[in-house]
């Protein structure tokens, strides 16, 4: 068989074709962790959220989280009642939906741990929306769980 330039063209057209189908099943096959399924129900939230935040960074004495080896501890500010502490601590997991973690708000004497045995060793991000009586506040930080 001679090599010729309509030869040269047929071979370029075909690989071209091989790696579009490649790349088409790649990316078919491609995992996509979305943060929630309700993405339009909390864009509209936002602006809630923000002034969540702005409450909790004005606080006189802020909310503190701590990883230790029991697991992460999580001191609420002294002005607060424990009974009406509520809300939920989210641990969202970037890498792996199964990973991610919620627990509801329970503080006895302004603390509460989570134990590290209810948490895999991963990278998360800290998500707590809590309440203090009629007040609501919203912290979020980034959290790795270590072996």
């Amino acid at each position: 068989m001679k090599f010729n330039w309509g030869t040269g063209i047929a071979v370029l057209y075909l690989g071209f074709v091989a790696m579009i189908l490649v790349l088409v099943s790649m990316s078919t096959n491609q995992k996509i962790d979305l943060v929630t399924s309700q993405y339009y129900e909390e864009e509209t939230k936002f602006q809630e959220k923000i002034n969540k935040t702005n409450r909790a960074n004005a606080l006189e004495k802020p909310l503190v989280w701590e990883l230790k080896e029991e697991g992460l501890s999580i001191t609420y500010p002294d002005n607060t009642i424990d009974q009406q502490l509520s809300g939920t601590i989210k641990l969202y997991c970037p890498a792996n939906e199964k990973n991610d973690r919620s627990f509801d708000v329970i503080a006895s004497g302004h603390q509460q741990l989570i134990p590290a045995s209810k948490i895999p060793v991963g990278r998360y991000r800290l998500q707590i929306d809590w309440k203090n009586g009629t007040e609501t506040y919203w912290n979020e930080d980034v959290i790795v769980m270590n072996p």
